[in-house]
């Protein structure tokens, strides 16, 4: 394997979603030597901050988790909070671990990378071959970022530095919030309170029409360990580009798609839901499709296990169990 159980590893962002899956994951097969700061402890956008932790701890495996994320309103609303924030945490925990030797480094990016009009399902190789979709474009600039700092390290230093791009994330931990969120928990939110309210009508961004692919995020905790333990970009049999050069990103998702209106639907029933579902067709639905081509990554041993059913009912139960414990907080 290309890390051991001895390594000691730091995940950037070890509170959130996919960071705290990450570290669950990783501690249930044995990896305890486990870095996972809080923000009060290591503000990851303080340049001079990052640099005297890395020094200091020395950490041999990176895994890059942390960013500041958000649904269609949010990226519209504060396009500086997501293209800086981003830049400023990706920059200094890539630019850390290469100059204080450290043997590994994952960075997690994100599907909305590619072109708006990107061929379906979508190869790696669409990445930066027209235009981004200008609803979560600033999100999607710093991480294309992160990818090609990654990809420029390896080319010029030899850095061991590898990319994962998942699909739509859902799962425990998720951002609940109305307007912040991504698509998903926000409808199971919506779902869940117009119940609870005896509304018999809600109302639902866009036509429903357009397609996309979620992943749960405990299938991404097991392919970020798979590809930290088993893939090495340079090895003559891992993946290569249309011109036969090694890809340093890789995409993770189901393979399989939705429409948003099936969704939608899912979720009412899943939550029991009885009202009238009505679409706002003012608002914006974002890319029509955006379904992963996972060839790639399952070509190299891993496939996602959790289906879509099966994992929104895990998901709202953490969800029913999350917002019982916050009402007796605040009581």
């Amino acid at each position: 394997m290309l890390i051991n159980k001895n390594d000691k590893i730091f995940i950037a962002g070890a509170r959130g979603m996919v960071g705290s899956a990450i570290k669950r994951k990783l501690f249930l097969k044995g990896y305890k030597n486990l870095e996972c700061p809080t923000r009060d402890e290591l503000d990851l956008t303080k340049t001079e901050l990052v640099f005297e932790w890395f020094i200091e701890t020395k950490p041999s495996v990176v895994i890059l988790a942390a960013a500041k994320v958000g649904g269609i309103y949010a990226n519209n609303k504060y396009p500086v909070d997501f293209l800086l924030e981003n830049l400023k945490i990706q920059n200094n925990i890539i630019e850390a671990a290469w100059k204080n030797n450290a043997k590994r480094l994952l960075f997690l990016g994100s599907s909305c990378i590619y072109p708006k009009n990107a061929k379906q399902p979508i190869k790696e190789e669409e990445l930066l071959k027209s235009e981004l979709e200008k609803t979560n474009e600033w999100y999607a600039l710093a991480k294309i970022s992160g990818i090609k700092i990654c990809q420029a390290l390896r080319k010029q230093y030899g850095f061991d530095a590898i990319s994962l791009m998942p699909t739509n994330l859902y799962g425990a931990g998720d951002n609940y919030h109305e307007k912040n969120s991504h698509v998903l928990p926000a409808l199971i939110n919506r779902f869940h309170s117009h119940k609870l309210a005896n509304k018999n009508l809600l109302y639902c961004w866009g036509s429903g029409k357009p397609r996309r692919e979620f992943l749960h995020v405990n299938d991404l905790a097991e392919a970020s360990i798979f590809a930290l333990e088993k893939w090495d970009p340079n090895n003559g049999d891992s993946p290569r580009d249309e011109f036969g050069d090694p890809l340093t990103w890789l995409n993770v998702g189901t393979g399989e798609d939705i429409e948003i209106k099936d969704l939608a639907e899912m979720i009412a029933d899943i939550t029991c839901y009885k009202g009238k579902i009505s679409w706002d067709l003012e608002k914006p639905d974002g890319t029509y499709q955006k379904l992963l081509d996972v060839s790639r990554i399952k070509s190299l041993g891993w496939s996602a296990k959790i289906s879509l059913h099966e994992g929104l009912k895990k998901t709202y139960s953490s969800f029913k169990k999350d917002s019982a414990e916050n009402n007796l907080r605040i009581k």
